[in-house]
């Protein structure tokens, strides 16, 4: 050991022999001077205040960018009381182009191009009241890209619309298995009223395969999120301009820039997108 010592010494001797050694001693920085200092931390905490009959919360947010394309099997979350708030099979992120010229998100892609799902800036943040913590959330300051997915239960909001026969559209209506609206394990959509039994402006949510998410002509939309909530709240919305209700348990914002033709949804579904290299088609379920 005592020889390493030396060696050691040695080698640093010689380093400050071929380097000048500079010494300086540490002094204040004025406020002017670090005014002029710019950057960006890897993470931001923020405490936000109470708003909107939202209750006070704190956000983490990762300063990064993803691009990604993930298959998952099978999701269940938040199994209580005999059943499960969300429910899906096969869930995929991003998807593949099946022919050359696809476009999407306003980039043209060739056959067997990744299209990506775009997520910037995660974050993770907890509400607390007097009773400790109310719930928490995970989501992204801009995302876009597609989703897929069989989906068997679903808590929380699917932003879409339906164009009827006559060209009006329609918000999309999440509803039970009769037909009645529900935000809470529902396993049918379309517009009400519907009967979801005659498959009259309804049908099972496993017929909507593939949706696009995002807003606007950009398509990045700042909604997309699934929280956790010990009961009913409102989540403020990132940019403070309001809040968005939602149920006790598991509950996912799932904003659309989609128009969908509901005679076609309600006879043929949604066609699913490519998910995997080999395009397994109808066989992938």
């Amino acid at each position: 050991m005592r020889h390493h010592r030396y060696r050691y010494a040695a080698f640093v001797a010689m380093c400050m022999g071929a380097v000048p050694a500079t010494w300086a001693e540490l002094e204040p920085i004025t406020d002017t001077a670090m005014g002029n200092v710019t950057g960006q931390a890897f993470m931001q905490v923020e405490t936000i205040p109470a708003n909107h009959n939202a209750p006070d919360s704190t956000r983490m947010t990762l300063n990064m960018d993803v691009e990604t394309r993930v298959n998952i099997d099978d999701v269940q979350v938040g199994q209580i009381d005999g059943g499960t708030d969300f429910s899906a099979r096969h869930v995929a992120l991003g998807h593949i182009a099946r022919n050359d010229g696809d476009q999407f998100n306003g980039v043209t892609y060739n056959a067997g191009d990744v299209v990506p799902f775009e997520a910037r800036q995660p974050y993770i943040e907890l509400a607390e009241d007097n009773q400790g913590l109310l719930g928490f959330r995970m989501g992204f300051g801009q995302a876009r890209g597609s989703v897929s997915s069989s989906t068997d239960s679903f808590s929380g909001n699917i932003g879409l619309q339906f164009e009827d026969n006559s060209g009006a559209l329609h918000d999309a209506v999440l509803m039970d298995s009769n037909g009645a609206q529900t935000r809470k394990r529902a396993t049918h959509i379309g517009i009400s009223p519907g009967d979801c039994t005659a498959g009259t402006n309804c049908a099972a949510l496993t017929e909507l395969r593939s949706v696009n998410v995002g807003e606007g002509s950009a398509g990045f939309t700042d909604g997309f999120f699934i929280g956790f909530q010990r009961e009913a709240m409102e989540w403020q919305k990132l940019g403070g301009s309001g809040a968005i209700s939602v149920g006790e348990g598991v509950f996912i914002n799932l904003p659309t820039n989609m128009t969908v033709d509901l005679e076609n949804f309600v006879t043929s579904g949604v066609e699913r997108l490519q998910t995997h290299h080999k395009d397994m088609g109808t066989n992938l379920f």
